[in-house]
């Protein structure tokens, strides 16, 4: 599994291996009963620290994104989770007050937003 991890980001590790994997399931490279590596392996591979690793699996785990067993390893969960319209909206506040703070109008706002979710089709 190929990673792209930033070190000299102010993005916390553990955060980048989660977003890139939660952009994966979304945007089809990753689907349902597809296993990911073990926490050992992915964290050789990235060149990070195991608990770094298991910080990221236990946050997908807990978001409903990854399933894990003992005996089966972790694998993509075979539905995403539903999170509420409210959750979502609260989850953009910051994304929305930077864009305005920036300068961006509301409708280039939305024009952004469409473009990232229908980039996440296009993969």
């Amino acid at each position: 599994m190929l990673m792209q991890l930033d070190f000299s980001s102010e993005e916390p590790i553990y955060l980048q291996i989660h977003n890139q994997l939660v952009l994966s399931i979304a945007g089809g490279y990753l689907k349902p009963g597809d296993k990911l590596p073990s926490i050992r392996a992915l964290a050789n591979e990235a060149g990070v620290n195991m608990m770094t690793v298991n910080k990221s699996y236990q946050m997908l785990k807990q978001e409903g994104y990854i399933t894990t067993d003992r005996r089966g390893g972790t694998i993509v969960a075979g539905q995403c989770p539903e999170r509420s319209a409210e959750l979502i909206e609260a989850e953009l506040a910051m994304p929305a007050a930077t864009a305005k703070l920036s300068g961006i109008s509301r409708e280039k706002w939305l024009e952004l937003c469409e473009h990232a979710y229908d980039e996440l089709n296009k993969k």
